[in-house]
């Protein structure tokens, strides 16, 4: 994470959030996942077996690939909002609060490509795909994950993508991105970084890590549509991915 600037005291969010918003799509986050879930499990447990990584089973790596990302994202949808309508972090930790939100978002954030790349290892070799088709099209995947990651710390910042608009009025008010990835989208964080997690599936040629990646892409979009598009509109009165 970029240094963080923690005068939270002299630079606090000044808008009004309207009233509810604390739950405002929370039940359509919650339907959508109860749909994508069964789904995802039903397509990677068809090619598990007896597979074993570092000392859990591959259904264990399953679970942890999507049990993280449900947690992340039910706890970003919480506290975000708690944030944004009620300054949760900042009046429980003060100027620290941005940085306890960091703590709690990043090892998360980190051990979703980490639980596919295990599920993949538990669960090896069974995509149906020539092994150097797979190694080229799973390097293909993650030369714009790792381009995009590259774009966010050069041109958008980490502090920025952790939610800082929720926190401070400083980042409500930056202009928008146009440079490196987000000169292609608006919203390359999730259009192109989690490629990287279909490119570790392929390097692996694991059908359950490719169920994984998918679940977790699609459901990333899940909280884009439930709970950062509409609290973009609140913080900027419009959809943050509009010019």
């Amino acid at each position: 994470m970029d240094a963080l600037d923690m005068n939270s005291n002299s630079d606090p969010l000044t808008i009004r959030v309207p009233e509810g918003h604390m739950w405002h799509g929370q039940g359509r986050h919650v339907l959508m996942l109860a749909g994508l879930l069964p789904g995802a499990y039903l397509l990677a447990a068809a090619s598990l077996g007896e597979g074993q990584l570092l000392g859990l089973s591959d259904r264990a790596w399953l679970a942890l690939a999507l049990g993280v990302p449900i947690l992340q994202q039910l706890g970003v949808a919480l506290l975000w909002r708690a944030q944004l309508c009620h300054q949760l972090l900042t009046r429980l930790f003060g100027d620290a609060g941005f940085v306890v939100w960091g703590v709690l978002f990043l090892p998360l954030l980190l051990a979703r490509p980490l639980a596919v790349l295990g599920l993949g290892l538990a669960d090896p070799g069974a995509l149906p795909i020539p092994l150097p088709v797979a190694v080229l099209a799973g390097v293909l995947l993650l030369i714009p994950a790792l381009w995009t990651m590259y774009s966010v710390k050069r041109y958008f910042g980490f502090a920025r993508a952790l939610g800082g608009d929720h926190f401070f009025e400083r980042y409500r008010t930056m202009p928008m991105v146009r440079e490196g990835a987000f000169a292609h989208s608006s919203n390359a964080m999730y259009t192109f970084v989690l490629l990287g997690l279909w490119g570790i599936a392929l390097l692996t040629r694991s059908p359950a890590a490719l169920a994984a990646a998918l679940f977790q892409h699609a459901y990333i979009w899940v909280h884009w549509y439930c709970i950062e598009q509409p609290d973009g509109v609140v913080l900027y009165g419009r959809s943050p991915d509009e010019d």
